[in-house]
């Protein structure tokens, strides 16, 4: 279960995709859709995040003038913009960086389709050095650092952070998006890390 919520909601532009963004987690995307174009202008104008949620339901790009209802979790990342680039007019690059996670209060639609949420943030979990039962998980995310490629990670590692190696885990491991989800959600570094190491040993990965 997610850590213990501010009381205070603020209101933050919602991107709902088919994915898990995980705190300190590289997320690239391409923008194109009006909604999310205008979203990203502000958010490099005013140097704000955006959240990320994994969506349920609905697809992330409206292929017709209704679009659909989205249905999303309640739980997710803010998202920091990076870097971007525009290749073209009314196309952008971005690459964020997953900050905080939060929990949707509420949210309204726009015009434009645009989810606006209100949002509480939710606590940092209990900072945990990884333990030694739980290295072989770092020195298998080690591992597969170098195989991807540092540039698909953040430029400062941190191997020794229970926290740290669980979310990177999560986040490249092969797994349904439920999972995913529910990694994001646990709140205890070394919960998240044994679900994780049962799962690798079942691979025989470790």
């Amino acid at each position: 279960m997610p850590g213990a919520a501010s009381r205070d909601t603020t209101a933050l532009p919602l991107f709902p995709l088919k994915t898990v963004l995980f705190p300190g987690g590289i997320l690239p995307l391409k923008v194109f859709e009006q909604r999310y174009v205008t979203m990203t202008k502000a958010c490099i104008k005013d140097e704000a995040p955006f959240g990320v949620c994994m969506l349920t339901r609905g697809e992330e790009v409206v292929r017709s003038r209704g679009g659909g209802e989205l249905a999303f979790e309640r739980i997710g990342t803010r998202a920091r913009i990076v870097s971007w680039d525009m290749p073209q007019l009314g196309i952008f690059h971005i690459r964020t960086e997953g900050l905080a996670r939060f929990q949707v209060r509420s949210h309204s639609v726009g015009s434009d389709g645009l989810v606006i949420g209100e949002v509480t943030d939710i606590a940092p979990e209990p900072a945990r050095e990884v333990s030694e039962a739980f290295r072989p998980l770092a020195r298998f995310l080690e591992i597969l650092i170098e195989r991807v490629g540092k540039e698909n990670f953040p430029s400062t590692l941190a191997l020794g952070d229970a926290s740290w190696v669980g979310y990177r885990l999560a986040e490249v491991l092969p797994l349904p998006l439920t999972i995913k989800q529910s990694m994001l959600e646990i709140n205890e570094a070394e919960v998240r890390l044994t679900a994780l190491a049962q799962f690798l040993k079942k691979q025989n990965l470790i």
